[in-house]
């Protein structure tokens, strides 16, 4: 028995299976037996990282490690203000990181949220209230609208019962729910004889036999795949530690190199460790991590002004280079509310689409003299108990559908009060499995009005026709409008002097009205974001848990798919196909639409696009999205509508639920890698500057133009905060109009590295020279060579700034003269400069000296000459390009 699917099986056959009396259900002594071996009904809680866990990863990466050797290795030769400077940038790094990440690893705590609910169960043949987590498998679930279902359960009794499964496969309409078994091969959505945990029941009432609890219930199983689902470095930290794996190895030749040659010529070996610690500090960028985390944090506020929420920083950047967003439909595509759609009204030979223009239809209406739509109305407020605000002065209540139809009434001026006041409710006939209609009778002065809507085929079966062709036409007509992706009802009305008794409808004399088509819309700022999506060269795709006509239907009025490509591939089709397969591979790189697919095959999905390169983006609210929400590289959750399990797995949650939000978050994404680039290249030209001054002058013999505390210090301070400038720049809308970035490239291409070599050569040659006319020609001691050295070096990297515009620019306008903060960078720097050297302490602590005139003559020789180099190099060479 055991073999046969849960959907397949009566409610006798559940109960044998399970062995539980129908109609005592549990023993308390059974239920406590079980609970012991079933354990609770709780999914399992994944352990949080402690504090320490989150600090001690802060530690990790290459740059951390070469710099901790440099401060040791001060420490050794007993020079510890640097050992102590080194250390302490280790420390504040390590510090600003452990604060981004703390609290952020919270995903599972809001999966328990769905456990703290009360439960209705038949113990001992009594109905009493437990929680949740006592619930057991073979308990009798007692239900009624406005209940959460605290387990997975199979269906025994069922009441007009309709249950509201979004949030868990995507189906953003009411699931009417019943005993009848389902088909064999049933989705979950299409299981109408079982409930799930999680789940809200919008109406109607009903028992449920317990079949599953804590990790094997749906909800469970998506707890399991959350845990489990792999968070992986983002491309900006992975291509952060790549750069610091070179940096070590540059360093550790250039430093082995030198100590070779230092001992071959005899050299004291602690002036060769000296030098070879300012080699180390001189190859580190250390202001390269706060640079680039006040840079994302910039970006961040920027978003949060556009209601997106960042949880990681480094998720921004992410964004930047996602080539392929998997959006759910319900909620993110739409708005997650029932409309009307299409009315059909048969007499009058009229359909028409509400949604598209209300004055047309309205005037399609008069023109028909159409007194069959007041009709349609009239049914579609007389069979309804819902109310709407206009009623309550509060709320929607009741049905969704019903709501929409109190809702389109309104749209068209129908006085539902005056209505209500004229027609006298004298009975109804509910809506149950059997007969899937809802009629009504009311009395209105001595006549008396039935009202009818249901399932087309059972409104059909209680009317009179003036033929079979006309029903037919009827019929096919409905199931094209099935086929459009339109929940449809028909509706039917009838007048009569006498009071029709009890059985009002079971005369078979009803007048056919029409169709209503109802769907859930689409957003409408939508197609304008997947526009700007396509011009950035990003896919999006739809995954979704939704019908396939249904989710074909909104892609199309959204234009994710096109006329030619209107494929949709199920998760029945996925059952079936081999991605690795080259037919069924391109089949699915080639499909923009995934329906009735289950959380399993979402992460598949993710995964197999991952496996291609692809850099993912996962946009979802309900908690089947929240597995494929954090396997993604980015995963986007909706902050409104989305559950609080989506919001905690996601890296990015959208305040507004607006699809546009994501497109100003990929712009800023682009932006801000742009700016890192920038910097990088800054950082590292100037990085790199130090160590050619440093190992040149030590092959060359001619001393030591820098010690460790000076590089450190222009590392720390007059580099940082132009870079921190360039970090903050303003956005680029040239960067939505290109291709993402490829993934596999680093921060740093070949071309960009040949740029970082000719800018540090220049530099370098011009503070070489001055500091060998300073030894050699003018006759300055050591130590003013260094302090010349040192501002000169100092003022010639302040200034190269200026020299990283994009180049559609003129020196003079672009975009790095109309950053102020760059100008706010320069004047800060110029200042801490003049501090280093006008204040006693600071010019002792960095072993500085003090100059003549002439030597301020050569600083500001060499500290200009390289931009002057620079940028007459590039207006020769753009000239020479445009001649040519």
């Amino acid at each position: 028995m055991d073999s046969k699917p849960l959907h397949r099986m009566t409610p006798g056959e559940i109960y044998d299976y399970l062995s539980v009396d129908p109609f005592n259900g549990l023993s308390t002594t059974e239920a406590i037996k079980r609970f012991v071996r079933y354990g609770p009904n709780v999914s399992s809680k994944q352990v949080p990282e402690n504090a320490w866990t989150i600090m001690l990863r802060q530690f990790r990466g290459a740059m951390v490690l070469i710099l901790a050797v440099a401060a040791v290795a001060s420490f050794a030769i007993g020079d510890t203000i640097e050992g102590f400077s080194v250390a302490a940038i280790i420390f504040i790094n390590a510090s600003i990181g452990f604060a981004l990440e703390w609290n952020a690893r919270k995903s599972m705590e809001a999966l328990d949220k769905l456990d703290q609910i009360p439960a209705r169960v038949i113990r001992d043949g009594v109905v009493v209230e437990i929680p949740s987590e006592n619930v057991t498998k073979g308990d009798i679930l007692v239900i009624e609208a406005g209940d959460i279902v605290p387990a997975d359960a199979s269906i025994i009794e069922a009441n007009q019962l309709e249950v509201d499964e979004s949030a868990l496969t995507g189906e953003s309409i009411g699931v009417t729910k019943d005993t009848q078994l389902s088909s064999q091969d049933a989705a979950l959505a299409d299981q109408h004889n079982r409930l799930f945990k999680g789940t809200a029941v919008n109406n109607g009432n009903g028992k449920a036999i317990v079949t599953d609890i804590g990790n094997s219930t749906e909800v469970g199983k998506i707890s399991t795949m959350v845990r489990n689902a792999e968070r992986t470095a983002t491309p900006l930290e992975a291509k952060l530690e790549g750069l610091g794996q070179v940096l070590i190895w540059v360093t550790a030749g250039l430093a082995s190199l030198y100590l070779v040659v230092g001992v071959i010529r005899g050299e004291e070996l602690r002036q060769l460790l000296e030098t070879a610690v300012a080699l180390s500090i001189a190859a580190i960028p250390e202001g390269m991590t706060v640079v680039a985390t006040i840079a994302l944090a910039n970006g961040v506020l920027r978003l949060a002004k556009q209601k997106v929420i960042v949880k990681r920083l480094s998720a921004v950047e992410t964004l930047g280079n996602t080539n392929i967003i998997f959006t759910d439909k319900t909620g993110t595509l739409t708005q997650n509310k029932i409309e009307v759609d299409t009315i059909h009204l048969q007499k009058a030979g009229l359909t028409a689409r509400i949604n598209e223009d209300k004055t047309n239809t309205k005037n399609a209406l008069q023109r028909s003299d159409c007194a069959e739509f007041d009709l349609l109305l009239r049914v579609c407020a007389l069979a309804n108990n819902a109310q709407i605000k206009e009623e309550t002065g509060n709320k929607n209540t009741g049905d969704p559908l019903e709501i929409a139809l109190l809702t389109f009434c309104k749209r068209f001026d129908f006085d539902l009060k005056k209505l209500k006041h004229d027609y006298i409710k004298v009975a109804e006939n509910t809506f149950n499995s059997n007969t899937r209609m809802m009629s009504t009778l009311h009395q209105s002065g001595s006549k008396y009005f039935i009202s009818v809507k249901g399932a087309v085929e059972e409104v059909m079966e209680k009317c009179v026709w003036e033929n079979e062709k006309a029903r037919q036409q009827e019929y096919d007509l409905s199931e094209k409008m099935a086929g459009d992706g339109l929940r449809t009802l028909a509706f039917a009305y009838r007048e009569t002097d006498e009071n029709p008794g009890s059985d009002f409808t079971n005369d078979d004399k009803l007048i056919y009205l029409g169709l209503i088509g109802f769907i859930d819309p689409p957003i409408t700022a939508v197609t304008s974001a997947l526009k700007a999506c396509r011009d950035a060269g990003i896919k999006v795709v739809m995954l979704t848990g939704d019908h396939p006509a249904t989710s074909l239907n909104i892609a199309m009025q959204i234009r994710l798919v096109s006329d030619d490509n209107q494929n949709v591939i199920t998760g029945k089709d996925l059952l079936n196909m081999d991605p690795n397969g080259e037919a069924d591979e391109q089949k699915l790189l080639n499909c923009n639409v995934f329906a009735r697919v289950n959380p399993a095959q979402k992460l598949d999905m993710i995964k197999f696009y991952q496996n291609r390169g692809s850099i993912v983006g996962m946009t979802g609210d309900g908690v089947n999205d929240a597995p494929a929400l954090k396997q993604a590289d980015i995963g986007i959750a909706m902050g409104l509508r989305g559950s609080a399990v989506a919001s905690e797995a996601a890296d990015l949650v959208l305040k507004d639920d607006s699809f546009v939000s994501i497109v100003h978050a990929i712009s800023q994404g682009r932006v801000i890698f742009e700016n890192i680039r920038k910097f990088v290249i800054f950082l590292l030209s100037c990085n790199l500057t130090e160590i050619f001054v440093v190992t040149f002058a030590g092959f060359l013999n001619a001393g030591n133009p820098l010690l460790p505390l000076q590089i450190l210090f222009i590392n720390i301070v007059t580099d940082v905060f132009p870079a921190l400038a360039l970090g903050v720049g303003k956005e680029n809308n040239h960067l939505m109009k290109k291709l993402p970035r490829d993934p596999k490239k680093s921060i740093i291409e070949k071309s960009d590295w040949r740029k970082i070599l000719y800018y540090a050569l220049v530099m370098t040659a011009s503070v070489l020279v001055v500091y060998w006319l300073a030894i050699n020609h003018f006759g300055l001691s050591q130590k003013e060579g260094n302090t010349i050295t040192f501002f000169a070096l100092s003022l010639s990297q302040l200034l190269h700034v200026f020299n990283l515009y994009s180049g559609k620019g003129r020196f003079y306008s672009n975009e790095i003269t109309a950053n102020k903060f760059v100008w706010l960078a320069t004047a800060l720097c110029i200042l801490l400069l003049l501090g280093t050297y006008y204040i006693p302490f600071l010019r002792m602590i960095l072993n500085l000296q003090l100059l003549n005139a002439r030597a301020f003559g050569l600083i500001l020789l060499a500290g200009t000459i390289p931009i002057l180099v620079i940028q007459t190099v590039r207006f020769a060479s753009y000239r020479f390009t445009r001649t040519h």
